[in-house]
């Protein structure tokens, strides 16, 4: 007699606990459990440098406690109202779950029950399915997202490394965030990631032979005792120039500015200029460092509310180089929406702990894509060794990911899931 066996993809457990972030600060960790016994786990980021657009992390703010970062509640929410709203339901049903966790909020900005307690539920029941279902993380959300963009699995994105750190995640006397290096987009992604770990080696030796600090930041890149953001910019050049690489060629520089968290009431002040930079100014300071250095990636390079100077800079400069939204943006709908309208960036960075939930994160993902805007998928300063977003990466094709350094556990663990993948994909 022919038997078929059903697997029950019925939710049977959600269980939550306080674990640490790659920064000592707790964060949430979700296991769900099906009834058919198939599990997975996932672990939410936080970020340093947050933008106020962004869906809000549940802190317990007890001064007694990891000096008010605990996310005990965060746990308990997690254990309790959201594990048995959705136990019973159908893993499968990816966007049914979501939604009900945020009925269940039932707050814009996710801060009753937690973005970091919704999101990691939301990812962890995802991880489950795909496990039940006995394929491949990426090809399981390229399923889903399927249903909100039509796209194929046909590359790996390229990697982005932060290889000097400013701003909130360094040392504090470059103004600048993150200083990066960016392979050629036709390169294999195996191939990128030598490029981008062999000229990060090549950074530490030049300081070193310059005497100058080489400890590392928050996301594995040097954070450096520099005097200016374009004297960063040239050593960068300098490294790159000690590797068989060509400039301009083979790898490429990025920025991401961060000029939220240094914007004054003047204006912009950063170290390069005694006086502050009016917006026209600072446009006018981006076109001259990409003359002198052929930018290709310049994220959040203005105040995340001077919508016209966002305008003013993609017109002028966004055919050389993408214009990147991230605080601008918060991974939001509405915002992501407004600037396709306004035409004030030309690409998004993506971070799923910035809206909360995977369905929400593919409705923003689609409208993107459907504009012709450029993704790039990110981590956060404060990670886990989680590589779910290397899965997510590949599995809605988008054309860059940053995760950091090549460096840190943390940042290597994606990276490695990503070699991981494109060997599957070889291979098949």
């Amino acid at each position: 007699m022919n038997r078929q066996v059903v697997t029950d993809s019925k939710i049977y457990s959600i269980t939550a606990r306080e674990i640490l972030d790659s920064r000592a600060n707790p964060t949430v960790e979700t296991q769900v459990i099906l009834n058919s016994g198939y599990r997975a786990i996932a672990s939410v980021p936080a970020g340093a440098s947050l933008g106020k657009y962004e869906a809000v992390e549940l802190r317990d703010k007890d001064p007694k406690r990891f000096g008010g970062m605990g996310v005990l509640q965060a746990v308990r929410n997690v254990n309790g109202p959201i594990a048995s709203k959705l136990r019973g339901m159908d893993a499968r049903d990816q966007h049914t779950i979501d939604q009900t966790m945020v009925t269940l909020d039932g707050t814009t900005d996710k801060h009753a029950l937690g973005a970091n307690s919704i999101l990691s539920v939301s990812l962890a029941v995802a991880g489950a399915a795909a496990a039940c279902a006995k394929i491949p993380l990426y090809t399981y959300l390229n399923a889903i997202f399927q249903n909100y963009y039509k796209t194929g699995i046909n590359t790996i994105p390229t990697p982005t490394f932060n290889v000097i750190n400013g701003g909130k995640h360094g040392t504090g006397n470059l103004d600048f965030q993150e200083f990066h290096v960016v392979p050629a987009t036709a390169k294999p992604f195996s191939e990128a990631l030598r490029i981008g770990a062999e000229i990060y080696h090549s950074v530490k030796k030049i300081l070193i032979y310059r005497n100058a600090v080489h400890s590392v930041g928050d996301e594995g890149g040097f954070a450096p005792d520099l005097f200016t953001n374009t004297d960063a910019l040239e050593m960068i050049v300098e490294a790159i120039r000690a590797t068989p690489y060509r400039f301009g060629t083979d790898v490429f520089l990025g920025l991401d500015v961060a000029a939220s968290h240094f914007k004054k009431e003047k204006g912009y002040q950063i170290k390069d200029r005694p006086a502050s930079f009016s917006g026209k100014e600072f446009i006018e300071y981006f076109k001259k460092m990409h003359e002198d250095h052929r930018l290709l990636l310049l994220e959040d390079p203005l105040n995340e509310d001077d919508w016209d100077d966002w305008k003013s800079l993609t017109e002028e400069l966004g055919k050389d180089i993408l214009i990147i939204g991230d605080d601008l943006l918060a991974t939001n709908l509405m915002r992501l929406q407004k600037a396709i309208d306004e035409k004030a960036c030309s690409a998004i960075l993506l971070k799923p702990n910035q809206i909360g939930t995977l369905s929400e994160f593919f409705q923003v993902t689609a409208l993107a894509k459907k504009h012709e805007i450029k993704c790039i998928v990110s981590h956060r300063s404060g990670e886990t060794n989680d590589s779910f977003i290397a899965d997510l990466a590949v599995a809605i094709q988008s054309e860059y990911v940053k995760f950091g350094a090549p460096a840190r556990g943390e940042r290597v663990a994606k990276y490695n899931r990503l070699l991981q993948i494109e060997a599957e994909l070889n291979l098949n």
